[in-house]
């Protein structure tokens, strides 16, 4: 008796019957389990938000769930400014990181990529950051621009260079660059590493051709180098416009949205409306907003990708 004739004996009749008069069926029900998990993880879960952000659903008052408003949510949120300065804040605060941990990222790769000694140990190191969770990286950050206790105060001021405290945390403007500080240096490395694969995939023969023409290090580098890394940059962009929403977790823990919601980004607000306000209706409304917003990125950077890859000759 074949292996196969031993566990055929073990199948129930119904799917022993599809699978011999319809072969074709046998993914499918192989997925099914599949299938049916991700229906009770996350489709359902979403339309349970979906729902809720159309009703006036208050965690207090959990019979407001049944109460069909429409579209008010939303259109209460496009007419709201208390809405829009956070997400225009949400914009910029992704705007700036991406964009600088882009130009960090591709200095680190070119620097690693000139390196022949010691090279993989480098690669490691720089994966170091991307590892921590990000509430371990919020509280780093946040002992280190401590205004009382914090390392970067405690050596300025023993260096003469101040002789007081900087309100790192409390100041809206160096709040916010405390922000990007601790975001960026947690995920320039997502950019370092696709650069790098990109420059070790990248082909010697228009290097070489360029020298014999003459072109100096930096006509090498905009008009052969950086056109091959486009492509790998906007996956890096697009995988870390749907990634930055953990910077959440180092929002919460650094500032908590302060002082006076002036750090406060779209995924703070949402949290703080949804649970310490109870308005869960509300909150999942600019949950769903912040998903277009992610949506749009996205969308953005994969335009990017596919003219890049279109100026460089690939398929679309």
């Amino acid at each position: 008796m074949t292996r196969r004739a031993m566990f055929s004996d073990l199948e129930p009749p119904m799917i022993r019957a599809l699978t011999t008069k319809r072969p074709e069926m046998t993914p499918f029900l192989l997925l099914t389990p599949a299938l049916i998990t991700m229906l009770f993880v996350v489709a359902l879960p979403l339309v349970f938000s979906l729902w809720t952000s159309l009703t006036p659903y208050q965690l207090t008052k959990p019979q407001t769930i049944y109460s069909f408003v429409g579209l008010r949510n939303y259109a209460r949120l496009l007419g709201d400014a208390g809405f829009w300065v956070p997400f225009g804040r949400t914009v910029l605060f992704l705007t700036i990181a991406l964009n600088l941990e882009f130009a960090l990222g591709l200095g680190i790769a070119l620097m690693i990529n000139k390196i022949t000694w010691g090279q993989r140990g480098l690669r490691t190191i720089m994966m170091f950051p991307m590892m921590f969770s990000p509430i371990l990286v919020g509280f780093q950050f946040k002992f280190i621009f401590n205004d009382n206790i914090g390392i970067l105060n405690n050596a300025l001021q023993s260096l003469g260079l101040t002789d007081q405290a900087i309100p790192w945390l409390v100041d809206g403007k160096l709040a916010m660059f405390s922000l990007l500080f601790a975001e960026i240096w947690m995920s320039t490395s997502v950019f370092a590493i696709l650069l790098l694969a990109g420059l070790f995939a990248m082909p010697r023969d228009p290097l070489e051709a360029a020298k014999v023409d003459g072109c100096n290090a930096f006509q090498t580098f905009r008009h052969i180098t950086l056109p091959f890394l486009m492509p790998f940059a906007y996956i890096a962009m697009t995988i870390r416009s749907l990634d930055v929403a953990r910077a959440y977790d180092i929002v919460k823990v650094m500032t908590g949205g302060g002082p006076a919601g002036r750090t406060e980004l779209l995924w703070t607000m949402i949290a703080r409306t949804g649970y310490e306000n109870a308005r869960m209706g509300q909150a999942n409304a600019m949950a769903y907003i912040s998903t277009v917003l992610s949506i749009l990125f996205t969308w953005y950077f994969y335009r990017k990708l596919i003219a890049a890859r279109r100026f460089m000759g690939g398929v679309q």
